[in-house]
């Protein structure tokens, strides 16, 4: 299951000549479209725009990646785009969390459960896809809900606790 958020429409940086317009951005630098400095107000605002996105989407990770704890699968992995200023911003990210249910343990599937929403919904604005794995963990936790209740109407052993006795007086 991944969770993160998807890059903004953005353009798509162009490799060009210096001085040709790519995007709307008239390109300055010496071949590539790689100047080592932003030398219009265009180019400075898209700068400043992929430096505010670069920051907003590593904190959004970084909240999954908190949250997730044991179940995140490695770091966060990121989307990136290159500004008219030659460096990489990241534009969208996730986060590979372990998702399945934990086989033949109903509470532990559940306290996991709950975890993988909490991570789905820890960064202050969850994205859609976020939203979806959070649904799908409440799914996973209901399942888990119900199959503690059958073990413990049935008498199961195991992780739920062993047999039931019934006692009258």
């Amino acid at each position: 299951m991944e969770i993160g958020n998807s890059p903004p429409p953005f353009p798509s940086p162009v490799p060009s000549p210096a001085g040709r317009t790519v995007d709307g951005v008239k390109e300055t630098g010496k071949g590539g479209g790689e100047s080592s400095s932003v030398a219009s107000d265009p180019e400075r605002r898209q700068v400043e725009a992929l430096e505010r996105r670069d920051r907003e989407v590593r904190a959004h990770e970084q909240a999954h990646l908190a949250a997730a704890g044991r179940w995140a699968r490695g770091g966060a992995t990121f989307e990136t785009r290159r500004g008219p200023d030659g460096r990489e911003y990241a534009v969208g990210g996730e986060v590979n969390i372990d998702s399945g249910p934990v086989p033949g343990d109903p509470r532990a599937t559940l306290a996991k459960a709950q975890q993988i929403r909490a991570a789905a919904l820890a960064p202050a604005q969850p994205s859609a896809q976020d939203r979806a794995v959070a649904a799908r963990a409440s799914r996973m936790e209901m399942e888990a809900r119900a199959e503690l209740a059958t073990r413990e109407r049935e008498g199961a052993p195991g992780p739920v606790g062993g047999k039931r006795l019934d006692l009258y007086a």
